[in-house]
C-alpha cells in the first residue's frame, strides 16, 4: 500500500477529525483564516508568532517525507522551482520562468543566480538533479519519490523498480542555472507539481558530509527558503523557526520568528490561546458553539472528501448496484456535518470537492458543473433497497462496518450505522471497531464491507481524485471496475493531456464522475472544514491546497 495512502487512512481511522493532510483548497475568504487587525496605534509590532502542533516533525529529509507535518516545515525552510501563493497561484521560487515544448514532453526551467544555501553555496540545477535522482533511487527507500515521479519523469518508474540506472532519469543540468526535464508523457498539472516537497533541491556535498546524521537535527540541515529551523532534533516537542536572512527574497519576509510547541489536547491549546500564549488553535466540535460568535473564530476549507467505501469483493450484497445505491442515499449527511462535526464541514454529493477544480474556460468548477450526484433521500433509498433485495432473492442483509475504536470515531461510526439500519428495513450492520493500524491492515487486505475513508490531493488536478477508481489501481481497494471510466481516465492522461486539449480533458472528468455515482461505487459524506481561533494580529497567512498547509512567506503581525 502506498505510504501516503496509509498515512491518510491512519489519520481517518485513528482520530477521524484530526486536521492533518497535505493537500487541500477554497476561495480566499475560506482558505486564509485570518482577521483584519483593529490596531491603529501605529506602534511597531514584534514580528513573532507563537503556534502549536499536534505532533512532532517526523522527518526533515525531503526525499523521505510523507506527512503533513514534515511538508509544513520543509515548505517553511526550503524552496523548490516554484511555491504556491494566494489562491493557489504558482509563484516563482528558484525558477524565474520556464519554457514548455510544443508537445508538452520537455520543460526547461531558468533558475535565478542569487539563491543560496544557508552555508553560502549557490543553489544550482545540479541540486535538483541530485535530489530527484535520490528520491527515485530504490536504495534511498523513498515512498513519495516513486509515487510522485513514476509515469511523470522519463524513466522514473523503471528506475524505481530497479530496471534502469538512476542516471537515466529525465532530468539534466544544462548549466548551473538551466534545468531540463523530460517527461514520460504530457502532464497538464506539472507546473503545480513543482511546488511539492518531493521536488525540492538538495546539496549533495552537504548530505554526503553529514552521512547518517543528515536531517536529524537543525544543525545537520541546509536551508534555501524564507526561514530556518532552530533548536530542533528528531524527537523535539518544541522548536523555533527564524527568518533566513540569506534567502533571495528576504526583503519580502516580515516575520522574524515562529515558535512551536507540541500540544495534543484541544482543551489545553484553547487555554493557551485564551491566555495569549499562542496565536492560533484549531477547535473540535465541543468548542465551536462556545466561540462561534467570537471575532477570533474562523474556518478554512480543505479539498478533502470523506466517503463510504463499499467493498464489492467480500460481500455478495455489495456487488449489487441497487444495494449500494440504497446505502449511499440512506444517511443524513447534512445532519452529520451540522450536528456531529459542527465545524463548517459541508455535506457533499460528489467526489471532487468545491473550489478545487476550476474549469479551463473559467465558468465554474467541476463540482458546480456536475452538481449533486447522490443526495440523502430515504424514499429513493427504500426503492433501490427493495429492488436489490429482490434481485438477490433475500429479505435481509448483513454487512460489517469497519471503524476505529477512538472516542471521536465511535460517534461517527454509531451515527452512520444507526442511520443505515433505521432507514433500510432488513439491514443488519455489525460495527467492528479496532485500533487504527489494524483497520489499515484490514483495508489494505480488502477485509471489510463498508469503511469511512477520505482523500485529499497531492497536486492541483482532478486526476488526483479520479485516479483512485481505475480498475486495479493501487488505491482502488474495493474491487470497483468500469471499462468506460478507465477509458476516460486513459484519454485524460494521454491524448487529452496535450496542450490545447484542456476543456476536452475536463469533460472526461465530468463524465467519469457521473459514471462513478451511476454505479454507486462510493457514498460521499462531507467535505472537510477546520474551525479555529485566530488572533486578529495575524495577517497574510495563506492556506495551501497541496504541500505545506500554511504559507508564511507573506505573513506578518499587524
Amino acid at each position: 500500500m502506498n505510504k501516503r495512502f496509509r498515512t491518510l487512512l491512519l489519520v481517518i481511522t485513528s482520530v477521524c477529525f484530526i486536521m492533518a493532510l497535505a493537500a487541500c483548497s477554497g476561495g480566499e475568504d475560506e482558505q486564509v483564516a485570518t482577521n483584519e487587525s483593529d490596531d491603529t496605534t501605529g506602534e511597531e509590532q514584534e514580528q513573532v508568532l507563537n503556534l502549536t502542533r499536534k505532533s512532532q516533525i517526523p522527518t526533515m529529509d525531503s526525499s523521505m517525507a510523507t506527512d503533513e507535518a514534515s511538508f509544513q516545515f520543509l515548505g517553511l525552510s526550503m524552496e523548490g522551482l516554484y511555491r504556491l501563493g494566494e489562491d493557489a497561484e504558482v509563484k516563482e521560487g528558484i525558477a524565474i520562468d520556464h519554457e514548455e515544448s510544443d508537445d508538452g514532453m520537455q520543460w526547461t526551467f531558468n533558475l535565478r543566480d542569487d539563491a543560496k544555501w544557508s552555508n553560502g553555496d549557490p543553489v544550482t540545477a545540479d541540486d535538483f538533479v541530485y535530489a530527484w535522482k535520490r528520491a527515485v533511487d530504490p536504495e534511498t527507500g523513498s515512498e513519495y519519490g516513486p509515487y510522485m515521479m513514476n509515469g511523470v519523469i522519463k524513466n522514473a518508474e523503471d528506475i524505481s523498480k530497479g530496471d534502469k540506472d538512476v542516471d537515466e532519469l529525465g532530468v539534466t543540468a544544462e548549466d548551473d542555472y538551466t534545468l531540463v526535464v523530460d517527461l514520460e508523457k504530457p502532464v497538464p498539472y506539472f507546473e503545480s507539481l513543482m511546488t511539492f516537497g518531493t521536488f525540492l533541491p538538495l546539496n549533495e556535498d552537504f548530505i554526503k558530509e553529514q552521512g547518517d546524521d543528515y536531517a536529524q537535527t537543525s544543525d545537520t540541515l541546509l536551508y534555501n527558503g524564507p526561514f530556518k529551523i532552530d533548536e530542533w532534533e528528531s524527537t523535539s516537542d518544541s522548536w523555533i523557526v527564524v527568518k533566513n536572512e540569506d534567502y533571495w527574497d528576504a526583503d519580502t519576509v516580515e516575520l522574524e520568528k515562529l515558535t512551536y510547541e507540541v500540544v495534543k489536547d484541544v482543551s489545553t491549546s484553547v487555554d493557551l490561546f485564551e491566555t495569549g500564549k499562542i496565536d492560533r488553535t484549531e477547535l473540535n466540535s465541543d468548542f465551536v458553539d462556545q466561540f462561534a460568535s467570537s471575532e477570533e473564530y474562523a474556518t478554512r476549507s480543505k479539498p478533502v472528501t470523506y466517503y463510504l467505501k463499499l467493498n464489492q469483493t467480500r460481500n455478495e450484497a455489495l456487488e449489487n448496484e441497487n444495494i449500494r445505491a440504497a446505502i449511499s442515499r440512506a444517511f443524513d449527511k447534512q445532519a452529520l456535518a451540522d450536528e456531529i462535526l459542527n465545524d463548517g464541514s459541508l455535506a457533499i454529493n460528489g467526489l471532487i470537492p468545491e473550489d478545487f477544480a476550476p474549469l479551463p474556460d473559467g465558468d465554474g468548477d467541476i463540482r458546480e458543473a456536475n452538481g449533486d450526484l447522490v443526495e440523502y433521500n430515504v424514499d429513493e433509498a427504500k426503492e433501490y433497497w427493495e429492488k436489490g433485495l429482490e434481485e438477490l432473492g433475500e429479505d435481509s442483509i448483513e454487512v460489517e462496518f469497519l471503524g476505529s475504536d477512538s472516542d471521536t470515531s465511535k460517534i461517527m461510526n454509531e451515527y452512520l450505522v444507526n442511520q443505515l439500519e433505521s432507514n433500510l428495513d432488513g439491514l443488519d450492520v455489525t460495527l467492528k471497531e479496532v485500533p487504527g493500524e489494524q483497520a489499515l491492515d484490514l483495508a489494505n487486505n480488502m477485509d471489510y464491507d463498508i469503511q469511512l475513508s477520505a482523500w485529499g490531493p497531492d497536486y492541483l488536478d482532478p486526476y488526483s481524485f479520479m485516479s483512485l477508481w481505475i480498475t486495479d489501481g493501487e488505491n482502488n481497494l474495493m474491487g470497483y471496475s468500469n471499462d468506460k471510466y478507465d477509458e476516460l481516465m486513459e484519454e485524460a492522461q494521454n491524448e487529452l493531456a496535450k496542450p490545447g486539449k484542456e476543456q476536452e480533458r475536463y469533460d472526461n472528468f465530468i463524465e467519469a464522475e457521473k459514471i462513478l455515482f451511476e454505479d454507486a461505487a462510493i457514498a460521499p459524506v462531507y467535505q472537510e472544514f477546520v474551525a479555529m481561533l485566530v488572533d486578529p494580529k495575524m495577517e497574510g497567512v495563506i492556506t495551501n491546497p497541496i504541500g505545506p498547509t500554511y504559507e508564511y512567506k507573506w505573513a506578518k503581525v499587524n
